[in-house]
């Protein structure tokens, strides 16, 4: 398995000291196999909501041939708290992953398109920290059905998704366009953001169905 390349060193000094911009409400929601099993590989799932939504899919689409473990945070690329929580996580857990499958968008629309693109790299730089042996998967920001201000927008959704994507494919990591997918599940949202759960069954087989073809080179390459 080829080591993936540093975006950056770090990042920039005034991200690293910036204060957090705090939603009305803001949560983690962190989420372990009830039983793990040491001769199967470890999964992450990094995201947030939509990403929590999907997990119990996924969980179940991968039942004897991963442990499929969650991080699910309102924190947003540009929020100090990102990487914190992150180092907080890992460190609990304590295991090796050996495939990481990442969103964040979603929130933090305080935070300017430009904000988002400098610290975007810090994610990336982050989770190479916490699981320096995993390969990388990036899941594309998902459309909203009704936008708010000063966001979710899906033109900013639109914008955030193309920034990240200059850096995902500048690190060779692949994309799970979960916008995509999406795009032709409009009839599936519970509400003005989230998919109902016929709509997260739907993402979590694409998520599941990505992360099998990760493991399946992963172990041909032993």
């Amino acid at each position: 398995m080829c080591a993936l390349p540093a975006v950056h060193a770090q990042a920039p000094a005034a991200l690293q000291n910036s204060a957090s911009r705090p939603e009305e409400i803001e949560w983690t929601w962190e989420v372990r196999p009830s039983q793990v099993d040491a001769k199967l590989p470890n999964v992450l799932l990094a995201g947030d909501s939509i990403t929590r939504n999907y997990y119990p899919e996924v969980q179940r689409q991968l039942a004897d041939v991963a442990n499929v473990y969650l991080f699910a945070t309102s924190a947003s690329v540009g929020d100090p708290r990102l990487a914190r929580q992150l180092d907080e996580f890992a460190s609990m857990e304590n295991v090796s992953f050996k495939v990481v499958h990442f969103n964040n968008g979603m929130h933090g629309w305080t935070y300017s398109e430009d904000e988002y693109k400098s610290a975007f790299p810090s994610l990336i730089n982050e989770l190479q920290a916490i699981a320096p042996h995993a390969s990388l998967l990036w899941a594309t920001i998902t459309p909203v059905k009704i936008e708010t201000s000063p966001g979710p927008t899906n033109a900013r959704i639109d914008d955030r998704n193309r920034i990240a994507l200059t850096f995902i494919h500048k690190a060779g990591i692949p994309v799970d366009d979960q916008h995509e997918l999406m795009t032709h599940h409009t009839d599936q949202y519970e509400d003005n953001v989230h998919f109902n759960a016929a709509g997260a069954v739907i993402q979590g087989q694409q998520v599941a169905q990505l992360l099998r073809v990760i493991l399946m080179k992963a172990a041909s390459a032993k």
